[in-house]
């Protein structure tokens, strides 16, 4: 799935994997990745 929502797509999915510039930068559950504070700050807003 592809979802402009981070926080959605990943609490519907098991696995996740974040792009920037079109570079696999994280990837992992989708829980640890809901739980990085480096996604969180960048893709999630923070909280």
């Amino acid at each position: 799935m592809i979802e402009q929502n981070a926080r959605q797509g990943l609490e519907a999915s098991h696995r996740g994997y974040v792009l920037e510039l079109g570079r696999n930068t994280h990837q992992g559950r989708a829980r640890d990745l809901l739980d990085n504070p480096e996604v969180r700050r960048a893709f999630l807003g923070g909280r």
